[in-house]
């Protein structure tokens, strides 16, 4: 199993560039599933999750072709399968977006329970519900979710809780339903928006998008397209992090600023001094002091869990006492332990974790337990005095591209060794 070393204190300077969104890319490859014609999608990350949902779809039948530039196209005329297996989404949370797709075009899914990070409870019922609503036949047979359709009917659906995943499956189940779909309470996160407006060019007819409330007609086939992914906001977050835990200066390229409102403003918040352009940021911390930031998850366009633990690792380098209160998982506070042991002040009291800040974090062995913590990680040992390894790393290679090598091209000391 990989491992990184660390060799912290080196304050990153110089220009990266942000891959594609790794959750817009997931539901736009399983989206491709609906298409009558061949798919090409551009400004895909080379993810391990992407690989997974590359693999689920040729193993339900589909003519996969990667290039060099990781372009890909994706033919699903040859799909002959409708099971997707425990072992390809048992470390997937995304794999269950197969199931809209596949029921509303053929008319059968047979999918696994899915996996994913170990982050606290995220049901499935939301997406049964409102499918059963469509008209859909569901059952939960021994670990897989059994569900059959002649075909969709439109319906009015209204989401108890807000749900990236409900949202994005409902929406693909309903451009090919009959008649008209109404979302309501639907994510509004930007990943939503970039499938909606991916269907939409292989001839979807959605309303609505950006807002809590989507209104799908449902048309009688869709064809194929050629559609880039919108950068990876989340991974922008996490550099511009960086550079405020090792008070350095980082521009970023290829960058979609305005997906970005919330978490910018706590970054000024911070201390961090911001230049913003059409599709750059750049963060000059140097000779700045980092100051405590409180932060209060909540779904888009508000302050994203997704970025929860990065911006922890900042405030337990900041001058005084910040809180950050988790709203969207319950079990998302994994990684305090192992920043504690590399020297942060952080007590739980519920679902909020407050810091004192210290002068300095040293550098220790930690344990990665799921993809943001291990960011959140290698953000704490690139600030940290003396050299920092962390174990377990696939968590990583989930959502963020060749991160290591990024990194080491702002000047970061990170390697990759294999146990």
């Amino acid at each position: 199993m990989d491992r990184l070393h660390i060799q912290g204190g080196v304050p990153l300077s110089g220009e990266l560039e942000i891959s594609g969104a790794k959750n817009a890319v997931l539901p736009i490859i399983v989206g491709s599933l609906l298409a009558d014609s061949p798919v090409t999608l551009t400004n895909i990350p080379h993810l391990r999750d992407v690989t997974t949902s590359i693999e689920l779809l040729a193993t339900i039948g589909a003519a996969i072709t990667v290039d060099e530039r990781l372009s890909l196209e994706i033919d699903p005329r040859t799909i002959h399968r409708f099971e997707v297996p425990y072992e390809l989404v048992k470390t997937m949370r995304a794999s269950i977006l197969v199931l809209g797709p596949l029921l509303s075009k053929y008319g059968e899914a047979r999918v696994s329970l899915p996996g994913g990070c170990a982050i606290g409870s995220r049901p499935v019922n939301i997406h049964l519900d409102g499918l059963r609503a469509m008209g859909a036949d569901i059952q939960v047979e021994k670990g897989f979710i059994v569900a059959r359709a002649d075909r969709l009917q439109g319906a009015h659906i209204y989401m108890n809780v807000v749900t990236v995943t409900g949202t994005e499956n409902l929406l693909m189940a309903a451009v090919l339903a009959k008649g008209v779909t109404i979302l309501e309470n639907a994510a509004r996160e930007p990943e939503v928006n970039d499938l909606a407006n991916f269907l939409n060019a292989m001839g979807a007819h959605i309303e609505g998008i950006g807002s809590s409330t989507l209104r799908i007609t449902g048309v009688e086939k869709l064809h194929g397209v050629n559609y880039r992914v919108i950068p990876d906001r989340i991974e922008a977050g996490t550099y511009l992090a960086a550079a405020v835990v090792t008070q350095g200066d980082v521009t970023l390229r290829r960058v979609e600023p305005t997906h970005l409102e919330s978490v910018l403003l706590k970054f000024e918040e911070s201390g961090a001094m911001l230049d913003v352009g059409d599709d750059w940021i750049r963060c000059d911390m140097r000779g700045r002091t980092i100051k405590p930031v409180n932060i209060v998850t909540m779904p888009y366009p508000a302050f994203p869990t997704d970025m929860q633990a990065q911006f922890l690792v900042m405030n337990t380098l900041a001058k005084g006492v910040a809180h950050v209160k988790e709203t969207i998982f319950e079990n998302r506070f994994m990684h305090v332990p192992e920043l504690m042991r590399m020297g942060a002040n952080i007590s739980i009291d519920g679902n909020v974790a407050i810091t004192q800040g210290v002068d300095r974090l040293v550098g220790a062995q930690v344990m990665a337990t799921d993809l943001r913590a291990s960011a959140s990680l290698i953000l704490a040992g690139i600030a940290a005095e003396g050299e920092t390894i962390i174990n377990r790393v696939y968590h990583i290679d989930r959502g963020y591209e060749r991160i290591e090598e990024k990194l080491s091209r702002v000047g970061a000391n990170i390697q990759r060794l294999a146990s």
